[in-house]
């Protein structure tokens, strides 16, 4: 039986990172970068206005309030994107519209707010220091800065900053094409009559979605049943379109473990007892150049299995860093027991109060089988190999699950 690491080892020393792409900047949402982004301008480009208001020289209103206000003429409008060049001179006023660019001789903004919004002449109410409401050339962004750095996911802030310094297009790792397949004579799909001995089938409609939070693109099929011939036609029909399958169920030791049949006699695909709980059988190999990982058919096994061996390998995938889950430290709330030599990953909600640590507690049903425990918990505790019991108070990981 082999560990936890020694399985991930092989699937890690195994998986590439995709070939970049060149994408419109819409389509590279959800992606990682490849290439480094600089801004081939300061932004703001010029200095601006961050008001609307009137454009004035500092010194000629220092002295303005409610009592005594100054009235300056208004010698003009200046909208965003003006392109003529304007200037003023001391004792005179431009009006100003958010994101103008500041008139020369000009080195602040009256808000609209401290004034009585005249047009021919206005009366202002309140004194403005230099540089007040206006936006520095260069002040977000300089000339030359990196506004992104390869690895970077691309979500809309990160997509409006590549826009905001005049990219259309962008290099980046795509979001791994990954289908999950289902097999199993019993299943039916959700909707359908169930007749004796019939579940409707669940794993791959999560393990679809867990490849889309773990930044892949998830293509559910629909599920097989246990002939070997259709088994290995509905995997070799993937194979054009899929950078990665999952399938789940048949993968263990019974008379009818189809999936583990057909991908056994390929010589590239390898099975597994691995040292967890739930999830200890696995397979993990390549088809025709592409991952295939086989998981086991419990739906927390399944899903375990996923985050433990096949999230790491899809961040491979897109050019980062292996990553599992986020890790807390939290207290044991109750005891846990664990079987010897392996890593349990136990259900568990986690709690805080006030400024006391982080607590986890074990949910009550921890089968592999049962997923009401799974959709109910926020995290995984994790028991080493080598602890079979650990008492309540005790420090322990906890690999936060996706909300």
């Amino acid at each position: 039986m082999r560990t936890v690491d020694e399985h991930l080892a092989e699937i890690l020393g195994t998986v590439r990172e995709l070939p970049p792409l060149d994408l419109a900047l819409l389509e590279a949402h959800g992606t990682v970068l490849a290439e480094p982004v600089s801004a081939p301008v300061p932004l703001p480009p010029f200095d601006n206005s961050a008001m609307d208001g009137y454009a004035v020289v500092a010194a000629d209103v220092a002295g303005a309030s409610e009592t005594d206000p100054v009235v300056l003429p208004v010698v003009g409008d200046i909208a965003a994107g003006d392109p003529g060049v304007s200037a003023i001179r001391p004792g005179l006023t431009a009006r100003i519209m958010t994101g103008a660019p500041i008139p020369a001789g000009a080195d602040a903004v009256v808000p609209v707010e401290w004034t009585d919004g005249g047009t021919a002449s206005v009366r202002i109410t309140r004194s403005a220091p230099p540089g007040n409401s206006i936006r520095r050339a260069g002040e977000d962004v300089t000339e030359g800065q990196v506004v992104a750095e390869p690895g970077t996911r691309l979500g809309a802030a990160q997509i409006g900053m590549l826009a905001a310094v005049g990219r259309s297009r962008v290099t980046v790792r795509p979001r791994p094409r990954v289908v999950v397949l289902s097999t199993g004579t019993e299943l039916r799909e959700p909707g359908e009559r169930l007749a004796p001995g019939e579940i409707w089938d669940s794993n791959s409609f999560m393990l679809t979605l867990a490849v889309a939070e773990a930044g892949g693109v998830g293509y559910r099929q629909a599920t097989v049943g246990d002939e070997p011939e259709k088994v290995m036609d509905a995997l070799e029909d993937q194979l054009t379109r899929a950078d990665a399958i999952v399938t789940s169920g048949g993968v263990s030791m019974g008379a009818r473990d189809v999936v583990k049949e057909v991908l056994a006699g390929t010589g590239t695909v390898g099975f597994h007892k691995v040292a967890m709980r739930p999830g200890k059988p696995q397979g993990f190999g390549l088809l025709q150049g592409t991952p295939v990982f086989t998981l086991p058919g419990n739906p927390v096994s399944a899903y375990v299995s996923f985050q433990v061996f096949v999230r790491p390998a899809l961040q491979v995938m897109q050019g980062l860093p292996p990553e599992r889950l986020p890790v807390v430290r939290a207290v044991l709330t109750e005891d846990v027991t664990s079987p010897a030599g392996m890593r349990h990953f136990l259900r568990g909600k986690l709690s805080s109060s006030g400024g006391e640590p982080l607590s986890v507690a074990p949910v009550e049903a921890q089968g592999s089988h049962q997923l009401a425990s799974l959709a109910s918990a926020d995290g995984l505790i994790v028991v080493p190999e080598d602890a079979d019991r650990l008492p309540a108070g005790s420090q322990v990981e906890v690999m936060r699950l996706p909300s």
